[in-house]
């Protein structure tokens, strides 16, 4: 028997993170920032010697790979970014109110997923000031041909999308709870705040509603259902990569990675400051089932692949192919899939089997089965060409020690970033509280005074 919580939702309840300050939150501060730390002092031997420090670049006679673990992990950063924005967005558009209270976490973790993904640009070009003198400074050119430039360009437009997407919404929350908000990120609300007038709030309703729209049309078109797999799948000299079936494999691996992500992040938050009656059970049940649902389609997907790859394919597909399915990696990525899917459904049928601890795991799972699935994906692209010239003494590929530190580096980056944000701003829109207490913000406006005003003030 599950417990519910009766207790109200009230502003204080959403300002916890901000006017909270715990040696918990001071050693996970620590131990990310060291995390960080730690990648920032490798990649800054590697600037000084060369991508050499990590065996990439050993192509040719070598038989290896110029990309890896740096270029799986940005596919995997850049899903859970976009998967997470599409999250919160389907909330609007849809009416999704059970969702309310994850939706502005989601929307977080798509500018923390960006920025990830946009480190690691830079990171494998070897020379950050590439970034410069290559791609921006020829921007005119490099636009119609560069495949970077299609990256940088994707990922600069989406994070603009979310970000204005954020700060239209929080310029709400600000206004409604300023006198409780701390005086030394004074500068900051007022930034964020500048031409505020009561009568915006129904035109910023409409214009993140469409900023929704055109979020969920970008995703599958010009997205982690576009460009991004369009990158792999025009190159018919790498057979692994080449086919249709790649943007929207890429999109439900974007899905699924995002939806584990959001449960992670609300279970954090839900356990660090008592938000049982906000992030409740049934939100953790919601987000499973869809979970689920794009798990399915997942598996669907890599079947499709396998089969069409498999089947009297031509003989570099096949071989391919062949390599990929009997690796021990791909068939635990999938094994992990099928396993969370399985569990998912059992709990669909039986309730008693849904556990938040069983929640977390499964995010955990599916997460780990992404990131190793994208791992995979790019390696045995390059190892198996279309002209395998070097099939005689294949050649070998494993993460180098600074590649691990840059997983663990951008994993502690993006903490750092809900950590920073949640003492500035609220995670949880104000809006999701006066739904989950039953106000109606917006017709109290209309007399002059929001719910929220009005408890300020009483």
């Amino acid at each position: 028997m599950v417990a519910v919580s009766t207790k109200t939702p009230s502003e204080a309840d959403i300002l916890r993170p901000i006017n909270t300050f715990t040696k918990k939150y001071i050693a996970l501060f620590a131990v990310c920032a060291l995390a960080f730390g730690a990648f920032l002092v490798a990649w800054a031997y590697q600037l000084q010697k060369g991508l050499v420090v990590t065996g990439l670049g050993d192509w040719g006679s070598g038989g290896g790979v110029t990309w890896g673990l740096y270029i799986g992990a940005f596919i995997w950063w850049v899903g859970i970014a976009h998967g997470g924005i599409i999250l919160s967005a389907a909330v609007r558009l849809l009416g999704m109110d059970r969702y309310m209270p994850v939706a502005r976490l989601a929307e977080l973790l798509t500018i923390a997923g960006l920025s990830a993904a946009g480190f690691y640009i830079l990171v494998h070009m070897g020379r950050p000031d590439r970034m410069v003198t290559s791609v921006l400074g020829h921007y005119h050119i490099t636009v119609n041909n560069s495949p970077l430039v299609w990256d940088v360009t994707v990922i600069t437009a989406y994070f603009v999308l979310t970000a204005t997407y954020l700060a239209l919404t929080l310029r709400y929350d600000i206004t409604r709870l300023r006198d409780q908000l701390p005086d030394l990120f004074e500068p900051v609300y007022k930034i964020m705040t500048i031409g505020y007038t009561r009568e915006e709030d129904r035109i910023i309703e409409r214009m993140v509603w469409w900023l929704a729209l055109a979020i969920i049309i970008m995703a599958p078109l010009l997205l982690h259902g576009g460009v991004i797999p369009w990158l792999f799948a025009v190159l018919p000299g790498m057979p692994a990569w080449f086919g249709a079936v790649q943007g929207p494999q890429f999109l439900t691996i974007a899905l699924t990675s995002a939806i584990s992500g959001v449960i992670l992040v609300a279970y954090a938050f839900r356990r660090a400051y008592d938000w049982e009656h906000i992030m409740t059970d049934d939100v953790f049940r919601g987000l499973l089932l869809w979970l689920g649902f794009f798990c399915l389609l997942f598996l669907w997907l890599q079947l499709q692949q396998n089969v069409t790859g498999l089947f009297k394919a031509p003989l570099s597909t096949s071989t391919a192919q062949g390599a990929t399915l009997d690796h021990p990696i791909y068939l635990l990525s999938m094994g992990l899939v099928f396993a969370t899917l399985a569990y998912i459904f059992a709990q669909t049928i039986r309730p008693s089997l849904f556990t938040k601890a069983r929640a977390i795991l499964s995010g955990i799972v599916v997460l780990t089965a992404t990131f190793l699935e994208k791992l995979l994906f790019v390696v045995e692209g390059f190892m198996h060409p279309e002209f395998e010239i070097y099939a005689a003494t294949p050649g070998e590929y494993f993460p180098s020690a600074i590649e691990w530190l840059s997983l663990a580096g951008t994993i502690g980056m993006v903490v750092l970033i809900f950590l920073s944000v949640s003492k500035v701003v609220p995670v949880v829109e104000l809006h999701a509280i006066e739904h989950l207490r039953g106000d109606h913000g917006h017709e109290h406006e209309e007399h002059g005074e929001t719910a929220a005003e009005k408890e300020v003030k009483a």
